[in-house]
Order: structure tokens, then C-alpha cells, then sequence
């Protein structure tokens, strides 16, 4: 049995309706990342789980209990707040385990969750200090500690890492990567930054407009986007568009478009028929490039505006038909700005989407739902 079901779940302001009848279920033991842009719904619908947001429409179940109308205490959910929502006047070993006094917890409990906690995020040395006199991201590990401590079933985290800067956070997800292995939690985590979606998840929901895009782990993700928002929303850089128009040529198919001419894979020749326009949006990964030949590959040659230099790696900055193109490459290979470069990617690599639905298509059904 899933640990959190979600059934036809409805928020609406006034008249407005922001989340729109979503389905989902969160399995026990498992990370999921609800992601999307601002404004798309992941935080609403995780404070309607939390219990600090009216639903109006639907249900929540948590095991087999249907909770939408219980109070967020009586939930059995921990949650972590972007803002950390720390007592200042309270040194770390009050803060996180002011819930537990306030539940009347024994005191011998107390100090068992707490010293367990205060070890495993390394704030053991720490429990003597106040929150002014912490850094930011040992601030968000005495706020995590507070949610652990609690011992609920299920630990919701909304934008815990937001407020820190990029070096901090990089940090920060490798402790919670670490603290993950260490508790048997249920852990639903709301982000708008796809990197720590991919790199956190178990599963991963994109969001937007109040609707599920899609589901699934990192990998199906990131290979297998079921539309264009979905892979223009997940990975970094993102993924390039040109638009073309279908023609047949031979045996196969080609995308041909302002500047460009591309063969389409033989496997997505079935797949076509599926469309509901002959102009349809090419899809191209910045990594899905290389300036070496290979076969069953296309070509195109493109001016080089701007080198961004990255370590191992550069990103190529140019334009194809009044569209930005960002092609990554290895730095060993980095051309110089107004060289004009062939480049190269598998048919396999190059994604189609129909221009009408924006549904991507797969070889193996067509139009992927």
C-alpha cells in the first residue's frame, strides 16, 4: 500500500482553480521531488498534504487513513520549511526537540532522539549554540534535525535549499543523499531547481499550471520526456528546439528546416503517422553533440557566437534559423568565437515532438501518453 494516495485533488482561491484534479501516490521508503516552475502548484500541494492548506476537492490518504480534514498535527508528517523557522532564543538541543516537549515526550526519549539526530546531521558539537551564532546550512541542518526527531512517518521538505548559495547546496545535497541512507523515511521534496530534483529522487513529478507532466525516476525522465515541457524542463543546460516541417525522401524521412536538413531515425518512421502536423519541434540535448563523424549521424555546421569555458567541458553558444543553440563539447576541443564548425548527432539522439499536442514520439508506441 502506497504511504501518502492523493485522489482528485482540488485547490481553488476565490474562483480560481490552481491545482487541477491531481492523482498520485507516494510509495513508503521513497524520495520523491515534486518540481516545476514558479507557480506551478508543487508547493500548494505539498502544504495540502501538510494539512496548512484547505483542499477543495478530493482526498488525502496517509496509509488507510483519509486525513484532508484532520489537523496538521494529527498527520503523523514532519515538515522542513524553506525559511528553517528556527526559535532564536533556543540553542540547537531546544530547537530540535521542541516538538517532542510539547508532545510531553519522556525525557529520556527526548535525549535519545536527540543525541540519534544531533550525530547524524554532525550538530552534536553544536547543540549549545543559538541560531544566530550558526552558519546558514548548519541552521538548516538544526531545522532538519527538528523534522527527524519527530520520528513521523513521512518528512516533507519545501525548498529547504533555497535560500543557501550554489556552493552550500551542492553540499547540503550530498548530506541529505547521506541522511536518506540513514533513516527509513518517506520523504516528499518540493524544489524548482531540476538539478537537485535529478540528483535527489527516487522519483521525480514535474509540475506546471497545476497539472502532472509526468513521473518517474531521474532516468526515464531525462531519456524519455513525454512532452516538450518536460524536456525542455529537465536537464542543464536545456535542451535545444528548432522547428521543421516532415518530408519523405526515399525510403525515410527528414526534418527540414530553416538552415537545416536532417534524416529522421528509421525505428520513428511508424511513429509519424501519429502526427497531427507535418511541422513538428526538434529536439537536441546540448551533450548529444560531438565533432567527431560517426555513422548513422547528421550533420550540421554552425558559427560559433560564444565559448563559455566550464573545466572539462565548453558550452558553444550559436544560431540556427534566428534560434540559440547551446552545444556542449569537450574543452580539449573548444573552437574559437566566428569559426564556423561541423557538428554531429546520432539519429537516436535527436528528439521529435508534434507541434499541436507538443507529445513526444517514441518508436516503440507512437505518441508517448
Amino acid at each position: 500500500m502506497p504511504q501518502i494516495r492523493i485522489q482528485n485533488l482540488v485547490k481553488r482561491y476565490d474562483h480560481v482553480e490552481v491545482i487541477h484534479g491531481l492523482d498520485l501516490e507516494f510509495e513508503d521508503n521513497e524520495f520523491t521531488v515534486l518540481v516545476g516552475p514558479s507557480g506551478c502548484g508543487k508547493s500548494t500541494t505539498l502544504r495540502m498534504i501538510a494539512g496548512l492548506e484547505s483542499v477543495s476537492a478530493g482526498d488525502i490518504y496517509i496509509g488507510n487513513r483519509e486525513v484532508s480534514q484532520l489537523e496538521p498535527r494529527d498527520r503523523d508528517l514532519a515538515m522542513v520549511f524553506q525559511d528553517y523557522a528556527l526559535y532564536p532564543h533556543m540553542n540547537v538541543e531546544k530547537n530540535i526537540s521542541f516538538a517532542l516537549r510539547l508532545a510531553k515526550v519522556d525525557k529520556d526519549t527526548i535525549a535519545k532522539r536527540v543525541r540519534d539526530v544531533s550525530v547524524m546531521l554532525g550538530l552534536d558539537h553544536l547543540l549549545h549554540r543559538k541560531p544566530g551564532e550558526l552558519s546558514g546550512g548548519q541552521r538548516q541542518r538544526v531545522a532538519m534535525g527538528r523534522a527527524l526527531a519527530r520520528d513521523a512517518s513521512t518528512l516533507l521538505m519545501d525548498e529547504p535549499l533555497s535560500n543557501l548559495d550554489a556552493k552550500l547546496r551542492a553540499q547540503m545535497r550530498a548530506e541529505l543523499i547521506l541522511m536518506r541512507k540513514k533513516v527509513n523515511k518517506n520523504v516528499i521534496y518540493v524544489t524548482h531547481d531540476q538539478i537537485e530534483a535529478m540528483t535527489l529522487g527516487d522519483r521525480i513529478v514535474v509540475m506546471n499550471d497545476g497539472f502532472v507532466q509526468q513521473h518517474g525516476t531521474p532516468e526515464e525522465l531525462f531519456c524519455r520526456p513525454v512532452n516538450k515541457f518536460v524536456a525542455g524542463f529537465m536537464g542543464s543546460p536545456s535542451m535545444n528546439f528548432l522547428t521543421g516541417d516532415v518530408h519523405q525522401r526515399g525510403d525515410g524521412f527528414a526534418v527540414v528546416g530553416e538552415n537545416f536538413d536532417f534524416d529522421i531515425n528509421p525505428t520513428l518512421i511508424p511513429a509519424l503517422h501519429s502526427l497531427e502536423s507535418s511541422t513538428v519541434y526538434v529536439g537536441l540535448r546540448p551533450s548529444a553533440f560531438s565533432q567527431e563523424y560517426k555513422e548513422d549521424c547528421n550533420k550540421i555546421t554552425l558559427p560559433v557566437l560564444v565559448t563559455e569555458y566550464c573545466g572539462s567541458q565548453t558550452i558553444v553558444v550559436s544560431e540556427i534559423g534566428g534560434s540559440r543553440i547551446s552545444i556542449e563539447i569537450s574543452s580539449e576541443n573548444r573552437p574559437k568565437q566566428g569559426d564556423e564548425v561541423d557538428f554531429y548527432f546520432k539519429y537516436k539522439d535527436m528528439y521529435i515532438f508534434d507541434t499541436k499536442t507538443e507529445k513526444a514520439l517514441y518508436p516503440d508506441q507512437g505518441s508517448m501518453e
